[in-house]
């Protein structure tokens, strides 16, 4: 279940960074690209170490059987015990139960994170009830380098506990050894140093614990109790520097491990020749004790479970738990960060752009009318956003857009631009049937074939230009004052027969109706030396002469001309 709920935490930040990356931060496609595949990357390496633990872990753990744990409704201490442990257990045996505690062998350094992953697994209740004994037997080893390295193995052991036991349980440390060879006594006596009392206590079964000086003056022999007592210092002394002060500092990634509890049972041990024990005496009185050989197993520390730190803690369960929810506030945190500079970027470019707007004066109006279509992208996207909710990279309770919408509205309606400039037509009846067009509109530069757009020009200029028997359609071409003369005369006869072409093959009007005449620059109506006097003398006119016989039809008489009206002259 623990290695389960580890992929599932891996999978869930995954698709969390994954959904942040894509779907908050503002970051641009390349970027979200390359930062997905990392993420991805980092994750299915996380998912292939977690697999190989496990492949690994399941085959150390088919040493350790399921008949070890203790019931899920123990109430009792729950004991994981390293370090000499032979002595304890009996042959084979995984566990050794009491009225007390449950206690589980770990018999070498892989087994014991194997004990509490299982522990947490099976009976996660029993988490807060778990603890450590050091279990240290002076009498089987020989060397202190020997008995250093294997607690350096154990105390990197106990450290990985921590994964599986809510934190690094509890650990406490007994020393087993024997006694006096002329004190041993049939009533197991226990001296302990734990943090609730001072100095060093003595136990015994159904005693009241107390101070070695108050031991020694019960009733009894008080030179055997003084005896043990100096036999007593010796071991400190030995626990003191093989076990407490090496464990308690640094020593590389190995962290200081502190011992919560010490106990010293004076009872009779197996032993080996020139064991430290004996290295340990021989150096202080230069008597070896005797090596002993028991056949039975060890007393238990039982005196000690009742006075061990209590851990509340947390189980397992919730610690997933909260686990999932940091990884969803950190998540929802970042989210809310991202939602802010999105809007903030959202209110900077919009108020840019209403700056650059205001800042234009609409001369020209090119620019201000380019900075106002930029005002009506912004105040489309925001009128769809208001309609359809805003995307979620702005949301979470950030959204700024509904304030921009009133300002950019404002802005779009406090101008407009100006009507694009119609083609001017210059209109200058010099009698009663005069027109003036301008070349302009109806050449290009130095051109004489009409522009595509002329036609309409003409027809609404000429409409009222109608050919009539004793009438003469008059066009006449001008130019300003540009070039030589005689190009300028070229292009003026060259206008107004382009002119008199379209005349005659759009009103079907006979070309004897038709004088064409080319005056180039000769005939200037304004000056040449501004550029509006110069627009106004490049010009094409049409006038109605009165002439006898001009376009007359077959078979009729000439029409006189009409009283009153007299001969037009071209400019």
């Amino acid at each position: 279940m623990r290695e389960l709920s580890r992929t599932v935490m891996t999978v869930l930040a995954t698709v969390l960074a994954l959904w942040l990356v894509l779907g908050f931060w503002p970051l641009s496609v390349w970027s979200r690209a390359v930062l997905s595949l990392c993420i991805v990357l980092v994750s299915g390496a996380l998912l292939w170490r977690q697999w190989q633990l496990r492949q690994y872990r399941q085959v150390v753990s088919t040493q350790i059987t399921e008949n070890c744990l203790p019931p899920e409704d123990f109430q009792g201490a729950v004991v994981l015990v390293c370090g000499d442990t032979a002595s304890l257990f009996p042959a084979g045996a995984a566990y050794r139960e009491t009225r007390q505690g449950w206690y589980m062998r770990a018999e070498n350094a892989e087994q014991l994170p194997l004990l509490a992953q299982h522990l947490a697994a099976r009976c996660p209740a029993l988490v807060s009830q778990a603890s450590v004994l050091l279990a240290i037997l002076p009498e089987q080893h020989t060397q202190d380098e020997t008995l250093a390295q294997s607690l350096r193995g154990w105390r990197r052991s106990i450290a990985q506990c921590r994964t599986w036991l809510n934190g690094l349980p509890p650990v406490w440390s007994v020393v087993w050894v024997s006694p006096p060879a002329s004190e041993i006594q049939e009533d197991t006596c226990w001296f302990t140093v734990t943090p609730d009392l001072p100095g060093v206590r003595v136990r015994q079964n159904g005693h009241v614990a107390l101070p070695v000086a108050d031991w020694q003056r019960e009733s009894g022999s008080y030179a055997s109790r003084l005896y043990q007592t100096l036999w007593l210092d010796s071991v400190l002394a030995l626990t003191e520097r093989h076990v407490t002060r090496p464990l308690s500092i640094r020593q590389g990634e190995l962290l200081p491990l502190k011992i919560c509890a010490t106990g010293v049972c004076l009872t009779p041990v197996t032993a080996v020749e020139d064991n430290l024990w004996q290295q340990q005496i021989t150096g202080i009185t230069t008597l070896s004790p005797v090596c002993t050989s028991i056949t039975g197993m060890l007393p238990l520390p039982e005196v000690l479970l009742a006075y061990l730190p209590r851990r509340h803690g947390i189980s397992r369960r919730m610690q997933d738990v909260r686990l999932a929810g940091g990884i969803g506030f950190l998540f929802l945190a970042l989210a809310m960060l991202a939602s802010f500079i999105n809007n903030q970027r959202l209110v900077r470019s919009v108020g840019d752009h209403l700056a650059v707007y205001h800042r234009l004066n609409g001369t020209p109006p090119a620019p201000k009318q380019q900075a106002q279509q930029r005002l009506r992208a912004d105040s489309h996207q925001l009128d769809d956003w208001k309609r359809r909710g805003e995307p979620l990279r702005y949301g979470l309770g950030l959204y700024q857009g509904m304030r921009l919408i009133p300002p950019v509205e404002a802005a779009l309606t406090d101008w407009a631009p100006p009507p694009p400039p119609r083609p001017v037509i210059k209109k200058i009846v010099q009698g009663p049937q005069t027109i003036r067009l301008d070349s302009m509109s109806l050449f290009d530069t130095g051109k004489w074939v009409l522009k595509p757009g002329s036609t309409k020009l003409l027809v609404n200029s000429l409409v009222g230009i109608k050919a009539k028997p004793g009438w003469l359609i008059v066009v006449a071409g001008h130019t300003d004052s540009t070039g030589d003369d005689k190009s300028n005369q070229v292009l003026s006869l060259k206008r107004a027969e382009s002119v008199r072409d379209w005349m005659r093959d759009t009103g079907d009007v006979p070309e004897s109706c038709f004088a064409v005449q080319g005056y180039g620059e000769s005939r200037p109506v304004a000056t040449n030396d501004t550029p509006e006097g110069r627009a106004l003398n490049r010009r094409v006119e049409i006038s109605l002469v009165p002439q006898a016989n001009a376009c007359q039809l077959p078979g009729n008489t000439p029409a006189s001309s009409d009283d009153g009206v007299s001969k037009n002259e071209m400019e």
